[in-house]
C-alpha cells in the first residue's frame, strides 16, 4: 500500500491533509490450532497486509470514516453509540470499549484502507479494531499498551459486534515484533517474540474455499474438548501432558480421545516450534507444521478436499519445509514455510499444481512477518 496514495485520498475527500496514518496487520497462525479455547498456546505471526488509516482528529466527539474499498462513508458520536449493522461496528465497538476503560475519546476523519483478504481467515477484523484503536490513540493523545488494547479489541468483538472470538487475532495484530512470531500463553496472556529463521518465507495459500459448517462444527468440537477435561479432571486440555493423556484416556469414546488428543499434542508442537525457532531449526520447525496438519485432518477433523490437496501441492515442491491449514478450517487457507530464494517460483507451481487438481484458483501470498500496530509518518 502506498501512502500517497492513501493522503492524497483524504485530501480528495475532507478538503484536508490528515495528520496521523494509523496502521494494523493482519495475521497468520503459524501452529497452534484450535487451542485458544482450551487454554493452550498458540504461535500467530504478523503479515505485511493489514488495514490503513488515515486520519485527522476532530474537536469535538463525531468520528467520520470513509472506506476506499467499499466506496462508503459512515459516521457516528463516539459518546451516542447504537448499534446499525455494517462494517462500521468494528469501529463503534473499539470506542465502547476504550469508554467503558476509562480514556476520554477525541473524534476524527478518516479514510480506510486495507489488503487483507477478506474471509480468507486472516483476521481482517481484528486489522480494523487495533488499526481504530491507534487512530483514536493518535487523535486524542493517550499512550499506545499494545496488550492491554489487544483485550479491549478482543471484548468489542465479543461485546458489541457479537462474536465469540479468542484473543490470538487481537494479540498478534497489536503486538508482534518485526522479523518475529509471537508465542502467546491464551490462558496467562503471557507473550514471546521468537524470531522467524533467517532465509525463509511464509507463503499462504489461499484456497479460494470459504468456511462452512463452522459454527456448528466448531461448537462440537468446543463441547468435546471440554468433555475430555471434564473426564481427565483438569480445567482445560492445556493442563494435560501428551504422556499423561495416553495414560489416562481410557473410558472415553473414541471421537473424544482424537479430538483431545489433537488438542494435547497441539500444544507440545507449539512449545516445540518455539524452540526450533529460538534454534534456528527450520528443519523441525517444517516437520511440525506437517504434523499439525495430519492431526487437524485425521483426529480433529477439520480440514476439506481442498485444503488436504493445496498442502500436498506445496509440500511436492523444492524448497518447502513444510506445510499446514492454517485458521478454523473447512476452507480457507494454509500455509507454508519455504526457502525465501524458492518462494516466488514456488507460489506459481503451487498456483499451477492447485488449478490441475482442483479447477480452482489459488491466491498465493509470499509474506514477511511484520510490526503490529503503530502510528506511521505522515
Amino acid at each position: 500500500m502506498n501512502p500517497n496514495d492513501l493522503i492524497h485520498s483524504f485530501e480528495s475527500h475532507f478538503n484536508a491533509k490528515p495528520v496521523f496514518i494509523a496502521h494494523a496487520p493482519g495475521r497468520v497462525n503459524l501452529i497452534g490450532e484450535h487451542t485458544d479455547y482450551n487454554d493452550g498456546f498458540v504461535l500467530p505471526m504478523a503479515i505485511d497486509r493489514g488495514v490503513w488509516l488515515a486520519l485527522r482528529p476532530r474537536q469535538d466527539g463525531k468520528v467520520r470514516i470513509f472506506s476506499l474499498d467499499l466506496e462508503t462513508e459512515s459516521e457516528f458520536e463516539i459518546y451516542s453509540l447504537h448499534r446499525e449493522g455494517g462494517w462500521i461496528e468494528y469501529p463503534k465497538g473499539i470506542a465502547s470499549e476504550l469508554i467503558k476503560a476509562g480514556y476520554s475519546l477525541k473524534g476524527f476523519d478518516a479514510v480506510l484502507t486495507g489488503n487483507v483478504p477478506r474471509g480468507a481467515g486472516l483476521s481482517s477484523s481484528a486489522a480494523v479494531e487495533l488499526a481504530t484503536a491507534c487512530a483514536f490513540a493518535a487523535a486524542s493523545g493517550f499512550e499506545w499498551d499494545a496488550p492491554r488494547m489487544a483485550r479491549l479489541a478482543q471484548k468489542a468483538e465479543n461485546e458489541w459486534v457479537g462474536v465469540n472470538c479468542g484473543i490470538m487475532d487481537q494479540m498478534a495484530s497489536a503486538a508482534c515484533k518485526e522479523a518475529h512470531a509471537l508465542f502467546l500463553d491464551c490462558r496467562s496472556l503471557e507473550i514471546q517474540h521468537a524470531p522467524l529463521p533467517q532465509d525463509v518465507s511464509v507463503v499462504i495459500l489461499d484456497t479460494s474455499t470459504r468456511r462452512g459448517l463452522v459454527d456448528s462444527a466448531y461448537n462440537e468440537r468446543r463441547s468435546q474438548c471440554e468433555k475430555a477435561a471434564d473426564w481427565l479432571r483438569v480445567k482445560a486440555l492445556r493442563d494435560v501432558s501428551v504422556e499423561e493423556f495416553h495414560k489416562r484416556k481410557t473410558g472415553l469414546d473414541e471421537i473424544t480421545i482424537r479430538r483431545a488428543r489433537h488438542v494435547v499434542t497441539e500444544n507440545a508442537r507449539v512449545l516445540e516450534a518455539l524452540e526450533a525457532m529460538k534454534q534456528g531449526d527450520v528443519k523441525r520447525l517444517g516437520e511440525l507444521f506437517n504434523a499439525s496438519h495430519e492431526s487437524l485432518r485425521d483426529d480433529f477433523e477439520v480440514t476439506n478436499d481442498a485444503l488436504n490437496i493445496m498442502v500436498a501441492c506445496a509440500r511436492e515442491q523444492p524448497g518447502c519445509y513444510g506445510a499446514r491449514m492454517t485458521g478454523a478450517g473447512f476452507g480457507g487457507c494454509a500455509v507454508a514455510l519455504v526457502e525465501r530464494e524458492k518462494a516466488e517460483a514456488f507460489a506459481q507451481d503451487v498456483a499451477a499444481a492447485y488449478r490441475h487438481r482442483c479447477d480452482l484458483e489459488a491466491s498465493i501470498y509470499v509474506c514477511q512477518a511484520s510490526a503490529g500496530a503503530r502510528i506511521l509518518q505522515v
